[in-house]
């Protein structure tokens, strides 16, 4: 039973590298196995919802997509949200070329008819890359600490969209920036 679906940003290899690290890091210490669990892929979520028809929405970002170009991004922070959900994240300096290209996204998907969230409006959106879910609290500071020894900041491009269905992840198609290519 799907959960949702979300349009992510995904990055070029060697940022994605370099969020795996992050990821296998917190797993191998046993602090947090979820995202590797469930087949996730470094991203930054641009959009969620809950129903969706990829089949429509698919020429619309395949468009959208083919106008843009690569983002650079730099994550320079580590946080976490005020919430239950113990999810501990990679913040990117909040550019703006990637607050115009998320509003832009949000934009062309409201035209097709599709309701956008608060927390995706222009105003609210706020940019990062998960990587660790449901930390336990006791565990909260430990994790911070082996996030704090990466070499921050990280920085590398943002390379593909992609539209993905999930729990697990199941990606139901990507396209590269610029790229008007078939993916």
């Amino acid at each position: 039973m799907s959960q949702g679906f979300s349009i992510e940003l995904y990055f070029d290899p060697a940022l994605e590298n370099q969020v795996l690290k992050a990821w296998n890091v917190l797993a191998r210490r046993q602090i947090s196995t979820q995202l590797i669990e469930i087949e996730s892929r470094p991203h930054i979520t641009l959009f969620s919802t809950p129903f969706l028809d990829p089949a429509r929405l698919e020429p619309v970002v395949k468009s959208f997509v083919s106008k843009q170009e690569p983002l650079a991004l730099s994550f320079s922070s580590i946080g976490t949200f005020p919430n239950e959900k113990n999810l501990l994240f990679l913040s990117p300096s909040p550019t703006m070329a990637l607050l115009q290209f998320q509003a832009q996204l949000c934009e062309v998907i409201k035209k097709e008819g599709i309701e956008i969230g608060e927390e995706f409006k222009a105003d609210a959106w706020i940019p990062y890359c998960a990587v660790a879910q449901e930390v336990p609290k006791t565990r909260m500071a430990e994790a911070f600490c082996v996030l704090r020894e990466l070499k921050l900041p990280v920085s590398g491009y943002a390379m593909d969209i992609g539209l993905v269905e999930f729990s697990p992840v199941r990606e139901h198609f990507s396209f590269g920036l610029g790229n008007t290519v078939e993916a």
